[in-house]
């Protein structure tokens, strides 16, 4: 281990501590930011809120995009524009950051549990092939749980570090059974499948532009879509359903405060602009990884799956087993190198641990094992 924290200090030309993923801002950002100051738009109306969702979207080949005050408020939106109400169901992966459940919590509605492939370490089409056969049922049109006898409305696959999962093979099996596709593309900007940019098989995709993600408005989201209606109405809800007006306040349904501010989309405009490059340098950072570990018989380098194009967002290990990952997590934190573990599975924590869950071997050795290591873009 001593030779992977030399490897990755001569990396990065440093022997202080090295984060795990820091923002770069090498571009326009403060001119934005200054120009933004100067016009005294600063919330959520101005010109780069609508630049941003017009660039966003011919970036990844998406009719519209919908910009909002971070991640979570976008799948938040995406799913209820997908219409899941209180007390549907949602099929979704237990191996994710926890934002995937707590926008399906907010609307009141339950996580349902499948597998993820080894691969991908996304949502595994077979899993959801097998719970949907042993389990539901098409009654007019919806799918329903023999089960619990409520509707799955949707399914949110998460394509994890930016790794993207089988969406294709995904969405035929949810056209098959009636369930709307809402991606979870929070950390798959720049990542494509068979040539086409995650976050736009479904309905509707969100994105996530925290300050950890590859371009950041230090928070920030945005929802896509090639539905006009789809997008008018995720505009018009994430701005508290106001009916437009000069002047009188009038709402006719439930809105949310969820733009967002036109600080945040100047700065985003600019890491757009970059964002190739930090692309690039990702993937030549991961080519130096899968070289280094490349003679390691214990540590397996995380790769991109078959057919993807990956942002290699975040890079990634699998250890041997648990016990010799917490040596490696130890080690390297002590020594100045940030590693994390993957995320606690879901459905181990409180709030989910009553809920269905199919077969999840594949989460579990996972869950044991995965470690991120320095992703930082490094120019």
């Amino acid at each position: 281990m001593q030779k992977l924290v030399e490897f990755i200090q001569s990396i990065y030309k440093s022997k202080e501590f090295i984060p795990l993923h820091e923002p770069k801002f090498i571009g326009n950002e403060k001119k934005y930011l200054n120009d933004c100051i100067d016009s005294t738009f600063v919330s959520s109306v101005g010109k780069y809120v609508d630049r941003f969702e017009k660039e966003f979207a011919l970036y990844i080949g998406s009719k519209y995009a919908v910009a909002t005050v971070n991640g979570t408020a976008a799948l938040h939106i995406s799913l209820l524009l997908a219409d899941v109400q209180r007390d549907d169901e949602v099929i979704t992966q237990p191996l994710t950051f926890i934002a995937t459940c707590n926008a399906i919590s907010y609307i009141g509605a339950k996580p349902i549990f499948v597998d993820v492939d080894l691969d991908t370490m996304g949502l595994s089409p077979q899993s959801l092939k097998n719970f949907l056969v042993e389990n539901c049922e098409i009654a007019h049109e919806e799918c329903i749980n023999k089960t619990t006898n409520k509707t799955i409305k949707a399914c949110v696959p998460m394509h994890t570090f930016g790794h993207p999962c089988k969406i294709d093979e995904i969405k035929e099996i949810c056209d098959k059974w009636h369930i709307a596709l809402v991606e979870d593309a929070a950390e798959s900007l720049g990542s494509h499948y068979k040539q086409k940019h995650t976050g736009t098989f479904g309905k509707v995709g969100a994105f996530s532009f925290n300050g950890n993600k590859i371009i950041t408005s230090g928070g920030g989201g945005v929802i896509v879509t090639d539905d006009e209606n789809l997008a008018k109405k995720a505009k018009y809800i994430t701005t508290t359903a106001k009916i437009p007006h000069p002047y009188e306040y009038a709402h006719d349904e439930i809105g949310y405060n969820y733009r967002m501010p036109n600080l945040n989309a100047a700065l985003l405009v600019a890491q757009l602009e970059q964002l190739d490059k930090f692309l690039k340098n990702k993937r030549e950072l991961a080519e130096k990884y899968k070289k280094f570990f490349s003679a390691s018989r214990d540590i397996k380098f995380v790769k991109e799956p078959k057919n993807a194009s990956s942002n290699y967002w975040l890079q990634a290990v699998i250890l041997k087993d648990l016990q010799t990952r917490d040596e490696f997590l130890d080690y390297t934190n002590k020594n100045g190198i940030m590693t994390r573990p993957i995320w606690k599975l879901m459905n181990e924590l409180e709030m989910f641990k009553d809920a269905q869950c199919a077969n999840l071997d594949n989460a579990k050795y996972l869950e044991q094992r995965v470690v991120n290591i320095s992703s930082g873009v490094n120019l």
